[in-house]
Parts: C-alpha cells; sequence; structure tokens
C-alpha cells in the first residue's frame, strides 16, 4: 500500500454530532479528543511522516462564544495528548490575536517530544489570508506584503482527509494543499473509525499522482 508522506486532516461533524443526539452544540467537540489520538496512532503505525490537523479558523471564532470557548478547550487538550507522545510538534496559527489561546504560545515553534519523530502540525486560529500575509488595499487589490508563509515549516500535503461530509477545503493550507488529494468521509467526527483511515489509504493507492506533470 503506497502511504502518503503528509496527510491533513479536517475533523468536521462535531456540532452536528451532538446536535443528532439531542445535545447542545458545544458537546460536540471535546468528544472529538480520542478520534483524534487514534488517528495520530495510525499514521504513526503505517509510516505517515507528517500529520495536520486543522483545529479552528479565525473565522470560526465568530461563533457564538459558547461554542468558542468549547472548541478551544479541545484544541488545547488535544495538544495537549500530543505532547505526551513521541513527535516533532507545532502550533500555526495568529498568535497576535486574543483568540489564541495562550497556553499553547510555547508549541508555536516546532518541538520534539520525547523522541521526536512524525511531525504533528495543530492549526490553531488559522487564518488563509493570515497565513499568506494578504491584505486588501483600497482598490481591491490583494498583495502578499511580506513574501513569505506562516506555515513555512509544513510540508506539501499528499492527501487531505474530511470527516462530515462536506466536499470543500475550508481555507486548509492554500499552498501546501496544491496537489492534494481531498477524500470524503460522510460520517462525522466523533464516529472516526479505523476502517475510515484505511479506506482512505487504499483510495489514495488508487490514484495517479502526477503533481501537474
Amino acid at each position: 500500500m503506497r502511504i502518503p508522506n503528509h496527510i491533513g486532516v479536517i475533523p468536521d461533524g462535531n456540532r452536528r454530532w451532538a446536535a443528532s443526539r439531542q445535545m447542545p452544540k458545544e458537546k460536540g467537540y471535546l468528544v472529538g479528543l480520542n478520534p483524534g489520538l487514534s488517528l495520530f496512532k495510525l499514521c504513526k503505525e503505517v509510516g505517515v511522516k507528517e500529520l495536520t490537523y486543522y483545529g479552528f479558523t479565525m473565522e470560526n471564532t465568530k461563533r457564538p462564544a459558547i461554542q468558542r470557548i468549547a472548541f478551544t478547550e479541545a484544541c488545547v487538550e488535544a495538544v495537549k495528548m500530543i505532547s505526551k507522545e513521541d513527535a516533532s510538534l507545532l502550533v500555526v496559527g495568529n498568535t497576535n490575536s486574543p483568540m489564541f489561546p495562550k497556553e499553547l504560545l510555547p508549541y508555536t515553534i516546532r518541538k520534539n517530544i520525547g523522541e521526536g519523530g512524525m511531525k504533528v502540525n495543530f492549526l490553531v486560529n488559522y487564518g488563509w489570508e493570515w497565513d499568506l500575509n494578504y491584505l486588501k488595499s483600497a482598490n481591491s487589490d490583494v498583495k502578499n506584503v511580506h513574501g513569505f508563509i506562516h506555515s513555512y515549516d509544513v510540508s506539501r500535503v499528499d492527501l487531505i482527509m474530511r470527516w462530515g461530509g462536506r466536499r470543500r477545503l475550508s481555507g486548509f493550507l492554500p499552498v501546501q494543499s496544491i496537489y492534494a488529494d481531498f477524500y470524503v468521509i460522510d460520517e462525522y467526527w466523533p464516529d472516526f473509525t479505523e476502517e475510515q483511515f484505511y479506506g482512505a489509504l487504499r483510495w489514495y493507492g488508487e490514484q495517479d499522482i502526477t503533481l501537474g506533470g
């Protein structure tokens, strides 16, 4: 089986999962923590070299405060869980914003945890325009004002897996995803299973990788 070097994960459907069980929407976020750890271990087991989780975006922070607090706490806990494993850990996001959790500031420079190993990235309070340093001028022209991207330490993504059935990238690493294959799982993220993961790998192995050539 051909294994992607870098897998991106969009763990969507937490709110819909909670609502389908007559629970408040914010209750769905913490349920996604164990699936995240399980996926990390599966990736490590099959030899994936880099894994990126989509935590929350700068746009997500416009949601009701009770939801924002819940998904922020879930992201902090997710990073803490991985920080107990052997990994090379990095958090990428707008640290100048009050929405960025201060507990994660130590991880905004890549750290080898334990024996190091697989790179694990979390996108927290992330925005694609922020990443690309894009600003809109008065005449609506868009330009990169610094000539670099904030996610420079994240490699090109080979496979993006999105739970929850949505067929969109939602601003996920636009530069690194340029040639990524996109696999959608209809089930919600809290219902993650190993078979979903292996199904994605089997599908990826059947794709024709040309990188534009």
